[in-house]
């Protein structure tokens, strides 16, 4: 399911027009975005969790030049369904 049919589907869902429930959509992803942007935890009950994680610099090597590389720390983020999601996925 691409971006609009899952837009379509839910306007049907909801009764509201598409340009409404796209509105909505970005409203969620933005809010989801700032929320884990200060780096604590935004847990959905009955969805999941949403947390940002740091994962610490590294070092890589180039296997057909062996050349040693420094990846230096990153923000990543990462989500953790809920036990009713997985349930339901099951």
């Amino acid at each position: 399911m691409n971006n609009k049919d899952f837009i379509n589907t839910l306007a049907a869902r909801t009764e509201r027009t598409a340009k409404e429930t796209q509105a909505l959509t970005e409203s969620l992803i933005a809010l989801i975005a700032e929320d884990t942007s200060d780096q604590c935890t935004l847990a959905i009950q009955g969805f999941g969790s949403f947390e940002v994680k740091k994962k610490m610099e590294r070092i890589v090597v180039n296997p057909a030049t062996k050349q040693r590389k420094l990846i230096p720390p990153k923000l990543v983020m990462g989500f953790k369904p809920s036990a009713v999601l997985k349930e339901k996925l099951k």
